[in-house]
């Protein structure tokens, strides 16, 4: 006998597919939705589906947009000489957020990992080095979470850019081995910024 009605049962279910949410926490959301009331749902129903009507990927950057260039790749105010190299778009406004960086981006939507089988054209490498080879590029900052995918995506991206006059940087130390930007704090992040160094 399920411990719910089959409605609840469905949302819970719906919400453990999300990264980070366990059994309890699925639990928590679904009840706390229950005793809001229906104007608050119809409101948080109708963001997720404009979200995923409206969200597209820059066609440039691969970063989070509603048109077809991103504002930051539009921004002719930035650094147009540097990139920073990212996993994720979510990544963007945690380095943002230090205002220590004035460059562009590239967001890789993933990295290496053989054993997921995905290689460099299913994270965009093609794209970077293209941008790299065919702007006005003089420096690549890799700005990876220090993992072992991490660190194997930085250095195959060094190692396709190692015949190029591209500066390859990456972030300084100061985020901890295993760790995540997005959990990391502005000042940390920011010094890891200004203090990078050769790749």
């Amino acid at each position: 006998m399920p411990l719910y009605i089959k409605s609840v049962e469905n949302l819970i279910n719906e919400f453990r597919k999300l990264p980070g949410i366990g059994p309890k926490s699925a639990r928590r959301i679904v009840f706390y939705l229950l005793n809001q009331p229906k104007k608050e749902i119809k409101q948080f129903s109708d963001a997720l589906i404009e979200m995923k009507g409206k969200a597209r990927f820059c066609k440039i950057c691969f970063n989070l947009s509603e048109e077809e260039v991103c504002s930051i790749c539009k921004d002719q105010s930035r650094e147009r000489k540097k990139i920073c190299v990212l996993e994720s778009a979510s990544d963007v406004a945690v380095i943002e957020a230090t205002g220590e960086y004035r460059g562009l981006y590239h967001i890789l939507g993933g990295l290496l990992s053989p054993i997921e089988d995905r290689g460099p054209n299913e994270i965009r490498i093609p794209d970077l080095v293209r941008r790299a080879k065919e702007g006005d590029i003089e420096e690549v900052i890799i700005a990876l979470n220090p993992t072992v995918e991490g660190e194997s995506t930085a250095t195959f991206i060094k190692k396709v850019l190692k015949d190029t006059a591209i500066r390859v940087t990456r972030l300084a130390s100061g985020l901890p081995v295993g760790g995540d930007l997005e959990y990391a704090d502005e000042l940390t992040l920011g010094r890891a910024i200004s203090n990078r160094g050769e790749f």
